[in-house]
Order: C-alpha cells, then structure tokens, then sequence
C-alpha cells in the first residue's frame, strides 16, 4: 500500500478502498477471595486432683565435744574415728629445754541420723481440650 500524495485529499483512485478491521484481543484474569468453608471450636477444661505426696525426710545433726588433754606425747595422733565418733587431735608445743609435743585437747564429733515421715497436702492440675468442628453454616461436622 502506498501513502497518499501530500496535496491529496482522500484517496488514490488508482488504489482499492482500503478497509480498517479492528484486532480483539481477548484478556483473563484470576482472582481469589477468601470463602468460610467450617470453623473450629476448642474448648479447655482443667481438671484438679488432691494428693498427698508421702516422702521420708532423713536429718543429721553433728555434736561437738572439746576434752582438755594437757599432756605430752612422742608422736603426732592421727585424726581416728571410735563408732560414730571423730577424734581430731589439736596440738601446740611448748619449750622447755628440749622441745615437746603436748596434746592440748581433742575435738569429738559425733554424728546422730533421724528419718520423719511427712505427708503434704498437694492440689495437681490436668487440663483437657475438647475440639468441634462446624461446617460453613455453622452446623456440626460429622467425622
């Protein structure tokens, strides 16, 4: 097809009328919308329990005990057990012309146990949850 002449108005009469079809151009779109298909109902129940927790309480208490010796010995005493006694030797030397050991005193421990049976009082709590499922229109969901 050629272009008309600039000082024409109209067409070519050389050339065919010349006809203009519209193109349709066809668009889709896609779109979403949230829909309530059912709902959940959760329910909590806390359930409470009373005991009583039975536990055996051991103590031990320790005695001490101090036993003024006063007098002189060649050797160091170990620290000595004697039953449910500990004796720990306590020392100090004195000078006199030679040098000598002198026991001074002896610390006595002496170890006691108990056992007490006690019994307290405690409050436990469970809890329990309970779901329901309702379709859109709010009718229960048989599963």
């Amino acid at each position: 097809m050629r272009e008309p002449n600039a000082g024409t108005a109209g067409m070519n009469e050389d050339e065919p009328d010349t006809h203009v079809i519209p193109i349709v151009e066809e668009e889709s779109r896609i779109a979403k919308r949230p829909v309530v298909s059912g709902r959940v109902i959760v329910k909590t129940t806390v359930d409470t329990e009373e005991r009583v927790l039975k536990e055996m309480l051991s103590q031990e208490t320790v005695e001490v005990e101090r036993i003024a010796i006063n007098r002189a010995v060649d050797v160091v005493p170990q620290i000595r057990t004697d039953g449910d006694v500990t004796i720990i030797p306590v020392f100090e030397e004195h000078l006199v012309v030679e040098k000598q050991l002198v026991l001074v005193e002896e610390v006595r421990i002496r170890r006691t146990a108990s056992v007490e049976n006690v019994k307290v009082p405690v409050t436990l709590r469970k809890e329990r949850a309970t779901v329901e499922h309702l379709d859109g229109s709010g009718r229960p969901v048989v599963e």
